[in-house]
């Protein structure tokens, strides 16, 4: 358990301008990619604008998240996340436990799963709600927006370790994205047993691409190992790394503890988490420029299946403790 103490002023997440890698020229690539290297070795967490992403569908994306979780209790359950064996729909109060020893967490959440390309198959254990039309094409045209993101930033961020452009498209061309939408309910501070909105975790995958309202609650742990706020800023994403760009980098990169507590707006918190990975069967180890001269690397290759389903597992399992 790591118990809740208040977060410092933020002292540097840095914000990263992408317009220079979408120009198509070589340099402005350079430069964006040696942004990134600064903060994926520092926090593993940085903004970015100018992104290519319409600043509207973004917003409609909080305002949907916004009226699915104003359905009736019993209208949400019926797209309850146990009946898909991906965990793909929507998640009651209290089912996960992200930081080991604490209570579990106070947030509900819905999630949904389709391929990056335009065109490749969707999941087929998607739930979705039938009483909400216009939420389908809302949550697909997101996807597809974000999903071409996340695509750009592992070129960027592959080009920031010194490899080819083009070195994961492979495993992310023909893999999906998990969409992640989120309630926190307002908190006057931690619940009994250090309960936060989501306790203190990394993320499991490669990168993850976040949008947040306005309310605040995200935190980040610094590399001084300080918590600090991650505020909102308009027309960003907040981008951080997960677990498996350690295990790509021999720990070169970062995957920073982050957690949410509500406790300053008074309001619900909204936020979307897009989660990128490799397809399932693809082989994550050491990436040639990380491997070590004269030792093994610090972690055993695994396909990304095996990893994502292994971390599932213990954070559920909790929560049933």
């Amino acid at each position: 358990m790591i118990i809740y103490t208040p977060p410092k002023p933020a002292e540097h997440i840095p914000v990263i301008d992408l317009a220079p890698s979408l120009s198509g020229d070589r340099d402005g690539m350079q430069s964006v990619a040696w942004e990134i290297h600064k903060a994926c070795r520092d926090t593993g967490f940085f903004y970015v604008k100018n992104h290519g992403v319409p600043e509207e569908l973004a917003l409609a994306q909080l305002e949907w998240a916004g009226r699915f979780f104003a359905l009736p209790v019993d209208e949400k359950l019926k797209l309850d996340f146990k009946s898909s064996p991906r965990r793909l729909g929507y998640e009651p109060f209290l089912r996960q436990v992200l930081d080991e020893g604490s209570a579990p967490d106070l947030k509900e959440s819905y999630m949904y799963r389709q391929a990056h390309v335009e065109g490749g198959t969707e999941d087929p254990t998607n739930q979705w709600p039938d009483n909400l039309p216009g939420f389908r094409e809302q949550a697909t045209a997101y996807r597809r927006a974000v999903s071409g993101l996340a695509l750009h930033l592992m070129r960027c961020v592959a080009r920031s370790l010194d490899l080819p452009n083009g070195y994961f498209d492979d495993g992310f061309q023909s893999a999906s994205a998990s969409v992640r939408l989120l309630r926190y309910p307002p908190q006057a501070d931690t619940g009994t047993r250090n309960q936060l909105g989501a306790g203190a975790h990394t993320d499991w995958g490669a990168l993850t691409i976040l949008l947040q309202d306005d309310c605040g609650g995200l935190e980040v742990r610094n590399a001084a190992g300080d918590w600090i706020r991650a505020m909102p800023i308009p027309g960003t994403f907040v981008i951080n790394l997960g677990d498996m760009m350690r295990r790509w980098t021999n720990d070169v990169y970062h995957s920073t503890l982050h957690r949410v507590l509500n406790n300053v707006s008074g309001r619900d918190r909204y936020s979307v988490a897009t989660f990128n990975g490799p397809h399932e069967s693809y082989l994550v180890e050491c990436v040639p420029s990380c491997r070590p001269v004269d030792q093994a690397p610090l972690y055993e290759p695994c396909t990304a299946g095996e990893h994502t389903r292994q971390m599932a597992a213990k954070t559920y399992d909790m929560a049933a403790l």
